[in-house]
């Protein structure tokens, strides 16, 4: 009988326990601590926001820096000095991960650079791109284009609260490699000359210049080797991405690194 009547006792304890813990978590929960019984249910994977949520006119302004980002030469010809996009090397709109991603990027400006060797603000860095990777001039400040381009990146940087951190920024991490050039010749003819051209000239949109008159000017960040090495490992070809190994990467990108193109002006050094 003391035994049944233990039992019960324990039973009744371990049952008071519980609710006080279910209570417990319910009041948590309602004064806004991030603490319940029962784990939280994973955030559902970051993905890029509709403009359509977007009131007027910041809606249009963000649509048309989208419009900027993907085809620049053909919405801003006059400060394209060839036929490359900023959607060129930020690819799927700067969304796409370790495809020299920008989500988020508005954030961290404004950042130490090493290149300029100072901090540079947002604006600076559009600039940069401007000059070098298009090989064009610079936006006037207060010009509809840089507005719309601020716009489209911060509109990118809003944090998305209801979904897990956006994953993949930077670029891959290619083991230390030797280049062979030969090999990155034969390597481009069988890869990417379909879409870039025998003589790198680019074909038609989204198609760009790797070398030649229109490309990217010798200051610009896809003029370093390492850099687009780990740009085409995981990018390249578009149609294919994961064909192509470490070795082929850096020897491909060693092979267009040795190909003419435009001198970058120093002018602009300062941005």
């Amino acid at each position: 009988m003391r035994e049944k009547r233990l039992a019960i006792v324990v039973v009744a304890a371990m049952l008071v326990g519980y609710v006080g813990v279910v209570v417990l978590g319910m009041l948590a929960g309602a004064g806004g601590l991030r603490w319940s019984l029962w784990p939280a249910p994973h955030a559902r994977q970051w993905q890029v926001a509709s403009l359509e949520q977007l009131p007027e006119p910041q809606r249009q302004l963000v649509a048309y820096g989208k419009l900027l980002f993907n085809e620049t030469p053909v919405y801003a010809p006059g400060y394209v000095g060839g036929r490359t996009a900023c959607g060129s090397c930020h690819v799927q709109g700067g969304i796409a991960p370790q495809g020299l991603p920008v989500v988020g990027s508005a954030r961290r400006f404004p950042m130490f650079s090493l290149r300029a060797r100072r901090n540079i603000t947002l604006e600076d860095r559009i600039q940069e791109c401007m000059t070098r990777s298009e090989n064009g001039r610079a936006l006037p400040a207060q010009s509809l284009e840089m507005r719309a381009l601020l716009a489209y990146l911060g509109w990118l940087a809003e944090p998305h609260t209801a979904e897990e951190p956006f994953a993949g920024h930077g670029l891959a991490l290619l083991p230390p490699l030797r280049p062979d050039v030969p090999h990155g010749a034969q390597v481009y003819a069988a890869q990417c000359a379909g879409c870039h051209g025998d003589d790198g000239a680019g074909k038609r949109r989204p198609y760009p210049p790797l070398w030649g008159a229109d490309a990217f000017n010798d200051g610009a960040g896809m003029n370093k080797p390492e850099k687009m090495a780990a740009f085409v490992y995981v990018n390249m070809p578009q149609n294919r991405p994961g064909v192509l190994s470490p070795q082929d990467a850096v020897d491909v990108a060693a092979f267009i690194h040795q190909q003419p193109r435009p001198a970058y002006n120093h002018a602009n050094d300062g941005y």
